[in-house]
């Protein structure tokens, strides 16, 4: 029971950051992501380009051109410490129109803490 229970508690606190992870992509906030992205993180973006942790930061900084960034249908993998997160967003356009896609999420545990290691996202 005691093994159901953490990973349960595991699962909530993955759930979590990926609320925190999706409100920072909107926010451009990238204080939030320098706590909870790992050195090596690593994301593909869905323009085709890979960046690393410094990369990302800088293209966090820049204010996002879509609006009402939501997640949905979030399912998180766990499996000891590591854990995928599949998700599905929705989001408006600059010019009004609604826009989707999806992501894969990567995150360790280390030193006891999630982090996030690697990042996946499309747009359709």
């Amino acid at each position: 029971m005691a093994s159901t229970a953490a990973m349960r508690s595991d699962v909530d606190c993955l759930l979590e950051l990926n609320c925190d992870y999706i409100r920072s992509v909107q926010a451009s906030d990238v204080s939030r992501f320098q706590e909870i992205l790992a050195d090596d993180f690593q994301c593909s973006l869905p323009n085709g380009s890979f960046l690393d942790r410094e990369g990302f930061l800088k293209h966090t900084a820049a204010p996002v051109k879509i609006a009402n960034l939501q997640a949905h249908s979030v399912r998180v993998r766990l499996m000891g410490d590591f854990a995928i997160i599949h998700g599905r967003t929705s989001y408006a356009l600059a010019d009004g129109r609604r826009g989707h896609g999806r992501y894969t999420d990567v995150w360790a545990r280390r030193n006891g803490r999630w982090l996030a290691v690697a990042a996946h996202v499309t747009r359709c």
